[in-house]
């Protein structure tokens, strides 16, 4: 199995930055064959997912609420999966989960792994809150 520790979360007024991590263990494979993804999920609405990548390097997405501000990223060599949010709006406000799910060898599996439930491991989810 897979254990994912999502980290990072806090109170910032608008404008400001967030940089969340997600710490990933006991996979059964090779780290650098999941699609791992940051998920988020405001009061009233459903989970989305807001940005993915492969851990293999390649196959990286964004949804269009958060490109030019966020930035996915992962350091493998300590298993340890980013997402650097910048510019901060009160529209991000939302529980934040790290995902992941595979083994996928291919990174052209990760993009349309689009919803929650193409997803196996989750991590327990930080709160983001952005005021204005």
């Amino acid at each position: 199995q897979v254990q994912l520790v999502d980290s990072g979360g806090g109170s910032v007024q608008a404008g400001g930055s967030l940089r969340l991590s997600c710490a990933a263990s006991r996979y059964t494979d090779n780290y650098n064959t999941y699609c791992m993804g940051w998920f988020r999920q405001a009061p009233g609405k459903e989970r989305e997912r807001v940005a993915s990548i492969h851990t293999g390097g390649g196959s990286t997405y964004y949804a269009d609420s958060v490109k030019g501000r966020f930035t996915i990223s992962q350091d493998n060599a300590k298993n340890t999966l980013y997402l650097q949010m910048n510019s901060l709006k009160p529209e991000d406000t939302a529980m934040y989960y790290c995902a992941a799910d595979g083994p996928w060898y291919s990174a052209s599996m990760c993009y349309p792994r689009v919803r929650p439930g193409n997803y196996r491991y989750w991590g327990q989810g930080t709160q983001v809150t952005v005021s204005s």
